[in-house]
């Protein structure tokens, strides 16, 4: 398995519950598929440094995982699907 770290953006306006369910359910997607979750660091609603969707503001997730392609590849499909995502990039971490 190989090591991975994701940051992702969630809309803002969002009810907490349902942004709560919305991340667990992102995270079940590569814990499903035999990922771990390593780390998740909540950052918080931050602004924008310019509008995005006319949007000024996001809900800012960092989380490290490993797992194999198959979850990634499809972390990445429904990430590009759902609508409440408003951006993301995931990075393979160097091998120590």
């Amino acid at each position: 398995m190989r090591k991975y770290e994701v940051m992702y953006i969630l809309n803002a306006s969002l009810e907490d519950s349902a942004r709560q369910s919305l991340i667990e359910s992102m995270h079940g997607i590569i814990t499903n598929n035999g990922g771990k979750i390593l780390n998740v660091d909540d950052w918080g609603v931050k602004e924008f440094a310019y509008r995005i969707e006319d949007m000024t503001k996001g809900y800012y997730v960092v989380v490290t995982f490993e797992c194999e392609t198959a979850a990634l590849n499809e972390f990445t499909r429904l990430m590009h699907i759902n609508k409440d995502v408003v951006r993301f990039m995931t990075v393979k971490q160097d091998e120590e």
